[in-house]
């Protein structure tokens, strides 16, 4: 009697990994044995019953997904790269806000894959993360949302500017007024340099601060209750970059370009 297909893909942890390595493409046995690290001994078993549920086929040696194995486990990978991102840290997730987050992006958090979860010290709260601070002046492009005035912002865009970096700023009207009034000659002095692009949200932006260069991805979020959070997200893979910069878009179209204050 042949199992259910929930307990073939489940009910083992070598049948269910032997179907993600496939949804990559077709491997060799070789290849998906030293994936797994384990032996063609061990895993011939489970391969046979992943055939008899016709979820693979193999030929000379090299297995791949039959059109019902793709049919299976091309909704299932996004879903379980979902909870593998959330179970890295379910608390902080839970605690805090999503909202400014939109729907098509919100569907793609499994491409924040391998993040840190980062507590500075009570001396360090109010400075950005040290890995942005090196990889920022060394980036091409700089994309960021700041909420709030920082005394050290201007010098920070200053330096990547004197770099040839392209910085791109959104910042509420609130923010835009603080630091003209704290920093007047500085903020007219960068607004004149072609390196530097400013937008003003008249929106509700309910996070900290966000930061996309080549390198990094760096969100501070507001928690649940609209508390200023000291904890942020860093994250440094391809996929987390491309989802930053599609974030960064999406409070771009609907911003304002200052040119003059």
């Amino acid at each position: 009697m042949k199992k259910r297909l929930l307990e073939v893909i489940f009910f083992s942890e070598k049948r269910k990994n032997v179907l993600f390595l496939l949804h990559d493409g077709p491997k060799a046995m070789e290849a998906l044995v030293n994936s797994l690290n384990t032996t063609r001994q061990s895993l011939l078993p489970q391969m046979k019953i992943l055939r008899e549920h016709q979820l693979i086929t193999s030929s000379n040696d090299v297995y791949e997904l039959t059109s019902i194995g793709k049919l299976v486990v091309n909704p299932i990978v996004p879903f379980l790269n979902t909870i593998e991102v959330l179970d890295g840290d379910v608390d902080y997730w839970g605690t805090h806000d999503l909202g400014f987050i939109p729907s098509q992006l919100l569907e793609r958090m499994r491409e924040l894959r391998n993040y840190e979860i980062i507590s500075p010290s009570f001396s360090d709260v109010y400075n950005l993360n040290e890995k942005i601070l090196e990889t920022s002046p060394i980036s091409k492009s700089h994309y960021g949302i700041i909420t709030y005035f920082h005394p050290m912002f201007l010098k920070f865009v200053s330096k990547m500017i004197a770099n040839n970096v392209n910085v791109y700023i959104i910042m509420p009207q609130k923010a835009i007024e603080k630091t003209k009034n704290e920093q007047l000659p500085d903020f007219e002095k960068l607004l004149e340099n072609n390196l530097f692009h400013l937008f003003v949200y008249s929106g509700n932006l309910n996070l900290v601060g966000f930061v996309c260069n080549d390198y990094y991805l760096f969100m501070r979020q507001l928690k649940n209750n609209g508390e200023f959070e000291t904890k942020y997200v860093l994250c440094n893979n391809e996929w987390a970059l491309k989802w930053g910069k599609e974030l960064f878009d999406y409070y771009l179209k609907d911003s304002t370009p200052i040119t003059e204050i």
